[in-house]
């Protein structure tokens, strides 16, 4: 890959990796699964970035592949994830810290989502995100009507979690 490509890349994963952050926080439970998790978005960003043609925004791809990325892996091993070394290309990104100091309801509500299956997890995510429907729908690859529908389903479902 040439070094205009690699520095594009590392701009852009360094002003979105709250991104991935966020996708990590939902579908891990800790740091070591994090950082895992985190590290193989950023590979699988890095393998598609090439192909990426700029039909949506950055943020909207990087979504797209982290929810994916994390889906399949959770799926897969529903326990531990295993990462792929990457020796090739050495990115020099300084990983912020993620606050894991959240107020007791924000804490209350993942571990709520943690109870969700895995698209009910991507879309409460993606609205937690003010994503439009929209953008959701264009996200999962499902019909604006079917994100609209599943969103209700999951708000309801994270009402009776919650207050039981």
């Amino acid at each position: 890959m040439n070094k205009e490509l690699e520095h594009s890349f590392v701009e852009q994963l360094q002003k979105h990796q709250n991104i991935v952050h966020k996708v990590c926080r939902l579908y891990t439970n800790n740091a070591d699964a994090h950082n895992d998790l985190f590290q193989e978005i950023t590979i699988q960003l890095w393998r598609a970035f090439p192909k990426f043609r700029g039909d949506a925004k950055f943020s909207t791809w990087m979504y797209r592949v982290g929810l994916n990325t994390a889906i399949t892996l959770y799926r897969k091993s529903k326990r531990s994830i295993n990462t792929q070394e990457f020796d090739s290309v050495e990115f020099k990104i300084k990983a912020e810290e993620y606050d894991d100091t959240e107020e007791q309801q924000l804490k209350l509500l993942y571990q709520a989502v943690h109870q969700l299956n895995d698209i009910e997890k991507a879309l409460v995510f993606l609205y937690l995100e003010d994503k439009d429907y929209r953008e959701i729908s264009a996200t999962l690859g499902i019909s604006e009507v079917n994100a609209r529908v599943k969103m209700n389903r999951v708000k309801k479902k994270l009402k009776t979690i919650l207050n039981p």
